[in-house]
């Protein structure tokens, strides 16, 4: 079977090429891994080749089989949905052509009137567009709706605790967790959420993998009948919004980075961000002999093989971390050590030596070497804001040639991480049954001024005048991927003004794109929220439509939701009984037409689940 990739992504394929006698320094200390010359790195270019030699295939997949190969066959049947879909909706599929990756922005104001009719011509306006490729094609015919609901519901499921397994592979609180698991059943509750972390797994050493604790976890949830999305956790536990305990990368990829500290992420100051491995080594042999991707694949495949026969029933969703907190994008907001605060601008993260060489490569292939000393100099800090900064200013440097320029890298180099990982999950889960996802932020803070600063530093080409997300959904559903999406329960009125926040326009952006790229969405609060206005604004985004939508239009609800997070604090009498009566209506898929009429017409369910609950307060106490 041929094997094809996505079509080179403007000049920055150039940077392949440029960067690679620099670059191979590093891959040639190890005698495990072919050293390649310029001409062999052209010919690899991650994603941007249209055909891998045989040497680059088997250095990117270790120990290949027939059904690990990085594409679909055209035989191949596709996975699996956890329900019949409706046969015209918007998620189906076609053969359509995919955009040039850096072609014109889209003419239409993202911010303003997000949800226009899909035309002929939004071809011409698609962020990456090129033509049709056999990869697309292959993909024509999935279908990845999710929801178990007939009736337009949206199933509800949980995140567990982060520290659910132990650093001893065993389950953390395992009374609790049985009592507070009942009472979810009871509410109604689909099924919870699960960080499967590699730093816990493969923790002392490459390719031994300790699966224990999970799997006397995953009993468990089978035991009481709930449905499991695993997320395969690649970064560091601590550093980020809600993160309660710390779980490190494993101790010898700490090893790997206190040896050689550039595969850490890096800003311009020469902090170091250890929560994920930096993009810019993915497909060098930096840890003991693989690449990262190559460990990241690794994993994958062990995970399948040792869950496989519990994989499209009990464990019905991957979601495929890509960066930290498990998000595709640069880590340009850490809150650790009180770096930055919100609702700032973050900076941006390309100066270890890999993002260096690629940066100056990409450059020199267009004649303008002087663009590739490092990013912006003029970009502000951490906590600036917008106008403080010449270059996120109003008119500022990122509307120059220069600013294009280095924005189409920065945000290239994040949509190629991504399709390298989601090309090896869709091989490695492919027939397995279960569904892939994955998670974008939702970064609302400065969405309302020209620039989207906040967006920009973390690798989202996304301006007043720029699609940055119709790209990534692009990415997505050409491997049939779920985009989870986070912020479902704010509001806009709620936020501090002079941030300039708007995360329901942001929504609205991010659900046209992903109507434009016919992928399903899935949701999660961004926050831990168990107040009324919460769960009425999470019930209304649920439906994914809006106000300009025609009273005829036909769209797909969300095909997940999940909640954030099991707690003590979920089970207290006031939050859960606003609970009960929220997963009710999101399972049935109806509005609320009152919350004082909603409870009185839930109070038979939270009367069965309220001792439940009370039962799961007192465990967790």
């Amino acid at each position: 079977m041929a094997l094809v990739l996505p079509s080179p992504i403007g000049s920055i394929q150039s940077s392949f090429c440029g960067s690679a006698n620099e670059l191979n320094k590093d891959a040639s200390k190890t005698g495990s891994f072919p050293c390649f010359d310029r001409t062999e790195i052209c010919q690899v270019r991650c994603i941007f080749q249209s055909k891998l030699p045989a040497d680059v295939s088997q250095a990117l997949h270790r120990h290949p089989t027939s059904s690990d190969f990085p594409l679909v066959s055209r035989n191949t049947p596709p996975r699996t949905s956890l329900c019949t879909p409706a046969p015209e909706k918007w998620w189906k599929r076609s053969s359509h052509p995919q955009s040039k990756p850096y072609a014109s922005p889209p003419q239409e104001l993202v911010t303003q009137n997000a949800f226009p009719s899909a035309s002929a011509n939004d071809a011409q306006h698609d962020c990456c567009s090129s033509p049709t490729s056999v990869l697309e094609k292959e993909h024509s015919s999935l279908e990845t709706n999710t929801s178990v609901s007939a009736s337009g519901g949206v199933p509800v499921y949980v995140m567990l605790p982060l520290d659910s397994v132990t650093f001893n592979n065993t389950v953390n609180r395992r009374r609790a967790l049985n009592a507070s698991l009942l009472a979810l059943k009871s509410a109604g509750v689909a099924g919870v959420m699960m960080d499967v972390w590699w730093g816990l797994v493969e923790r002392d050493e490459p390719g031994k993998y300790t699966w224990s604790g999970y799997k006397e976890l995953m009993d468990i949830i089978k035991s009481h009948g709930l449905k499991i999305q695993a997320v395969m956790s690649f970064h560091q536990c601590g550093g980020n919004v809600g993160d309660s305990c710390f779980i490190p990368l494993p101790k010898w990829v700490v090893e790997e980075t206190n040896r050689n500290p550039d595969l850490a992420y890096t800003d311009k100051q020469g902090r170091r961000n250890y929560e994920y491995l930096s993009l810019g080594c993915d497909t060098l042999p930096v840890l003991k002999g693989k690449t990262p991707v190559q460990a990241y694949a690794d994993y994958m495949r062990s995970f399948r093989d040792t869950f496989r026969d519990l994989l499209g029933e009990t464990i019905v969703e991957i979601q495929v971390g890509m960066g930290p907190a498990g998000e595709l994008r640069y880590p340009s907001y850490p809150e650790s050590n009180g770096t930055w605060r919100f609702p700032g601008i973050g900076e941006f993260q390309c100066y270890d030596k890999y993002m260096l060489a690629s940066l100056r490569a990409a450059a020199a292939a267009t004649g303008n070497s002087e663009w590739g000393h490092g990013g912006p100099g003029d970009a502000g800090h951490y906590n600036n804001f917008p106008d403080e900064t010449n270059f996120f200013r109003r008119e500022g440097g990122w509307t120059s040639a220069y600013g294009e320029f280095f924005l189409e890298w920065y945000s290239g180099k994040l949509l190629a991480h991504g399709e390298l990982i989601l090309t090896a999950a869709e091989s490695i889960f492919r027939n397995t049954g279960a569904n892939l996802s994955g998670k974008v932020a939702g970064i609302h803070w400065h969405y309302g001024s020209r620039s989207h600063a906040s967006e920009l530093t973390a690798g989202y080409y996304n301006t007043r005048l720029r699609d940055g997300y119709l790209p990534i959904a692009r990415m997505f559903g050409r491997h049939g991927i779920i985009l989870n999406f986070t912020c479902i329960e704010m509001q806009d009125d709620e936020q501090p003004p002079e941030a300039r926040c708007s995360p329901e326009n942001l929504i609205r952006q991010v659900v046209l794109a992903a109507r434009k790229a016919r992928i399903p969405v899935a949701g999660e609060n961004a926050l831990p929220r168990y107040d009324e206005r919460a769960m009425k604004q999470i019930v209304k985004n649920a439906k994914l439509r809006d106000q300009k939508d025609a009273a005829n239009a036909d769209f797909a609800p969300m095909c997940a939701f999940t909640f954030l997070r099991l707690n003590q604090v979920l089970f207290r009498s006031d939050n859960w009984r606003l609970f009960v009566p929220f997963v009710r209506k999101m399972g049935e898929g109806r509005s609320f037409n009152g919350w004082e009429e909603e409870q009185r017409a839930s109070e038979l369910f939270v009367g069965a689940a309220r001792p439940l609950g009370e039962e799961a307060e007192a465990a967790l106490a």
